[in-house]
């Protein structure tokens, strides 16, 4: 990954930071429009119990974004996620749908600072991350 790339992303999410309870609640919004199936998976009758997942989502993803710049460290933990999500119900077709919703949520929350450069450098990662975690997951070769 170009150093380029990660720039991009580290420093737009400097900009998602300050509103990361707000953004995780755009992108579940935009998850489950996407696909209401998805909410099975996710305790949205418990107001409190969701905002508990936005900021686990929000955390996760900082510690990612952070993690961009040691690759060998941060892969790990990603295959391990990737796992995890298994137990959750997680199918490999879903992480297309939060790719998706997490577009969305930056192109929502950064406005005029997500442009076009930004977008690509973020669907690079964000498919990157997700490769390795189905990878890890389902046993396939992405």
């Amino acid at each position: 990954m170009e150093s380029k790339t990660i720039e991009l992303v580290q420093d737009s999410f400097s900009k998602v930071a300050p509103i990361a309870a707000t953004a995780a609640t755009i992108f579940y919004n935009r998850l489950f429009e996407l696909d209401p199936a998805l909410k099975k998976l996710f305790p949205t009758d418990n107001t409190e119990a969701m905002e508990g997942q936005g900021n686990k989502l929000m955390t996760m993803l900082a510690s990612c974004v952070a993690g961009l710049n040691n690759l060998d460290k941060l892969i790990p933990v990603l295959e391990n996620l990737g796992r995890n999500h298994v137990g959750y119900h997680v199918e490999a077709s879903h992480y297309d749908t939060v790719g998706t919703a997490l577009i969305d949520t930056l192109t929502i929350g950064l406005e005029d600072a997500f442009t076009p450069e930004v977008k690509e450098a973020w669907i690079e990662v964000y498919t990157t991350m997700a490769n390795v975690m189905k990878s890890a997951a389902y046993n396939e070769v992405v």
